[in-house]
């Protein structure tokens, strides 16, 4: 079961916000889950911060295990979890609907493909989402942000997820973009 998996190497001893990196990472899997996303979104949830990600540095795996987590989870689901840690953030948000994507463990850019940005938009909106609904200091810290980058990734999300966005955020996470 790859929840045991995550625990044995330390997920549950990892802080993040609402309690352990563990937590958090249920937390988004199911999130993803409410909103009808397919198996290897939701997996990919589950172990979005496997290799870290560029707002947060603790990792589970170094890269050089890739096929190591790709036996246990899958490779369509690797491939979101290897996306999402591997994104330049101030690079590739802004440019997330229609232009290049930065990999911040290669230096490449390239243009993903259009399902690419969708399941990263999606497991973006879970992840912050999650954050923000579990910790006043950090929706009061990015709240405002967080609002204007789920409003641009507005034309990628799900209908669940706009709507999501909207019960969080409030109508301008929903209604821009």
């Amino acid at each position: 079961m790859i929840v045991d998996y995550i625990r044995m190497l330390g997920a549950d001893r990892i802080e993040h916000p609402g309690g352990t990196l563990l937590a958090h990472l249920t937390r988004v899997e199911a999130l993803l889950d409410s909103w009808g996303a397919r198996p290897a979104l939701r997996t990919a949830g589950l172990c979005h911060a496997f290799y870290g990600t560029d707002g947060f540095a603790p990792h589970l795996l170094p890269l050089d295990r890739r096929a190591e987590l790709a036996g246990r989870i899958g490779v369509d689901a690797e491939r979101i979890v290897y996306f999402y840690a591997s994104c330049d953030r101030a690079t590739s948000h802004p440019t997330l609907v229609d232009g290049p994507f930065r990999d911040r463990f290669t230096g490449r850019t390239y243009l993903p493909a259009e399902a690419e940005r969708r399941d990263f938009a999606e497991l973006t909106a879970a992840n912050e989402l999650d954050i923000v609904r579990v910790s006043p200091k950090a929706r009061d810290r990015y709240g405002a942000g967080l609002r204007d980058l789920l409003a641009g990734f507005r034309p990628l999300l799900s209908t669940a997820a706009r709507d999501e966005c909207e019960r969080v955020l409030g109508d301008r996470a929903a209604h821009t973009g």
